[in-house]
């Protein structure tokens, strides 16, 4: 039997052929949903924002294929049409593809809105409150400034420049607050990221899983130093922390790493060296009774930025 001639006499393509295409597509999402299954998070923040990424991709991908196919359909099926006559009314279609995205986006509402409402990603009080089991161990006091980073351990009295030291497996609550202009601290691999303003203390709770050093850094243009405001972040056994405070109580500027092995992921923190940017602020005093550990190092090379405005003395409230 022949095939189906269109109004002009070229021939219409078979159902094979459209059967074929909706299969390689299938494939095409199949080999997608596959490869987007995240690696192990380095934190509980990053894990979150990685799963609603993979859940919502879930439903984007057939989505996409969907419509795809219907236009590529339309487009072969119809492309001959000399007489094109209006779409009749289907009453059942419309309330179907209605119910249906009604479906998909309670389920995006409803998958947004459980990563939403975790302390990890909105650390209020009704968060925290609705999770008991968050009980942050830590507290950092940061001070971003210009154009560098300054980390207070109340606890043991250590001040940190440019250096952010974490235990693994325990919550960590950092309190940041800006001097003079806003910045916003930004650590990619732990899915940290928080504005930081003048005079208005904003909060960032994290539990850092992995072992490792990462890196962070002000995502808001604040001068022409912006480019070397970074920071290095460790993340060390909670045992080790604990050595590296005790070492450094009572201490300012502090830009000495945890000593011993923190990488337990290859993510480049071999290097135990001070960082590279770290620089004492202009007219910072260290106390006289400080004395710098054996094992730390700063770079030879190490020079105060021409422009630095230096932090505000004390620890923040």
């Amino acid at each position: 039997m022949s095939r189906r001639r269109g109004p002009s006499g070229t021939r219409r393509p078979g159902r094979t052929a459209i059967r074929r295409g909706v299969l390689a597509g299938a494939a095409l999402v199949a080999l997608g949903l596959g490869a987007v299954s995240p690696a192990a998070a380095q934190s509980v923040n990053r894990n979150l924002i990685d799963r609603l990424n993979v859940q919502l991709l879930y439903v984007a991908l057939p989505l996409t294929l969907f419509v795809e196919v219907i236009l590529v359909y339309a487009v072969i099926r119809f492309r001959n049409n000399d007489d094109p006559e209006p779409t009749a009314e289907n009453p059942t279609l419309e309330v179907t593809w209605t119910v249906a995205t009604a479906i998909v986006l309670v389920f995006v509402g409803w998958s947004a809105y459980n990563v939403l409402a975790s302390p990890y990603i909105s650390p209020t009080p009704e968060a925290e409150a609705a999770q008991p089991e968050v009980n942050p161990d830590v507290r950092v006091d940061v001070l971003a400034y210009r154009w560098g980073w300054q980390f207070t351990y109340p606890d043991a009295n250590v001040t940190t420049q440019n250096l952010l030291v974490l235990p693994r497996g325990e919550d960590v609550r950092l309190s940041l607050r800006a001097n003079r202009v806003i910045h916003s601290l930004f650590v990619p691999k732990l899915g940290l990221k928080q504005d930081v303003f003048p005079g208005h203390d904003t909060t960032l709770l994290t539990r850092a899983l992995e072992n490792g050093r990462y890196r962070g850094y002000c995502t808001e243009f604040c001068g022409d130093g912006h480019a070397r405001m970074r920071a290095a972040v460790f993340v060390v056994d909670p045992e080790t922390y604990r050595q590296w405070l005790a070492a450094h109580a009572d201490e300012r500027l502090v830009t000495a790493p945890p000593s011993g092995n923190v990488s337990a992921n290859g993510s480049g923190a071999a290097n135990l060296t001070a960082p590279s940017n770290a620089t004492a602020p202009p007219n910072a005093t260290v106390p006289p009774n400080a004395t710098a550990p054996p094992n730390a190092t700063v770079p030879p090379n190490a020079t105060a930025p021409p422009n630095a405005t230096a932090p505000p003395t004390g620890t923040l409230a």
